[in-house]
């Protein structure tokens, strides 16, 4: 009995659709990587403009949550609202359908462990290839004390000891001056987790998506240096995308994608 071909997973500007989920203001100051995955699906976005591939852009319970967030550049874009942890909600369904080339869809946005992965589930369902790209896709930060019990009260101490502190008088006012200055804040974003993104990116591999970057998916897109727009994608293409933290998901051996 011959061998099942295994799909290639090849993308073309005419047979996809860009999707890009839910990233509104609220998720500003709790997704890791935030700026980074907003900067790279912007990107992706001005792309998909250049190669006439149609976008869906989603937003989660906006009155909640806020707009999608202007860096992104999809002011001229509507917002499908919705509450559903899948982007494939009745008007999302409705654009693809009126597309009957559809093959591939380009997946961006957050959170992985929710709304992406739930999305990649319901396309691969209804037969569509899907193409998470990796570094664009993210999860929520760590509160400060589900890192600290992840570290531990000796990482703790450890962490104080070799963190320079200005003279406060005693051991204990200096340990409540180093505690106040490690807090959450803008500037000093907490430590992130990277579980839910990393098994999301397993789950969503087991079942059959492609899991892609941003530059990857692009250079499959444009197929050829003799590409009429190549000359203008090259330009976002000179500068490496940001990072967006998944060199530490695939350092060492990593027995989920093993």
């Amino acid at each position: 009995m011959a061998a099942a071909r295994l799909a290639l997973g090849r993308v073309l500007p005419g047979s996809s659709v860009l999707f890009l989920c839910d990233m509104q203001e609220k998720f500003r100051g709790t997704v890791s990587f935030f700026p980074q995955i907003v900067a790279v699906s912007a990107r992706m976005l001005q792309v998909a403009r250049m190669l006439d591939i149609p976008t869906v852009l989603t937003e989660q319970y906006p009155q909640g949550l806020g707009p999608t967030v202007p860096e992104l550049g999809a002011q001229g874009l509507r917002a499908v609202p919705k509450t559903s942890f899948s982007m494939m909600v009745p008007e999302v369904e409705r654009l693809l359908k009126a597309r009957p080339g559809l093959r591939s869809v380009l997946l961006c946005g957050i959170e992985a462990q929710a709304c992406i992965l739930c999305t990649a589930l319901d396309l691969l369902e209804r037969g569509l290839e899907v193409h998470v790209v990796a570094d664009a896709c993210s999860s929520r930060r760590m509160c400060l004390a589900h890192s600290w019990c992840l570290i531990g009260v000796g990482g703790i101490l450890k962490e104080f000891r070799q963190t320079p502190t200005p003279s406060a008088g005693s051991p204990l006012r200096a340990y409540n001056h180093w505690l106040r200055g490690r807090k959450e804040s803008a500037s000093t974003p907490p430590p992130s987790s990277q579980v839910d993104r990393l098994l999301a990116l397993s789950r969503m591999r087991q079942s059959g998506v492609f899991l892609t970057t941003s530059e990857s998916l692009i250079l499959q897109l444009l197929r050829d240096a003799a590409h009429p727009h190549f000359k203008e994608v090259q330009k976002f293409l000179r500068d490496p995308a940001p990072d967006t933290g998944l060199l530490g998901l695939f350092q060492g051996k990593n027995p989920l994608f093993s």
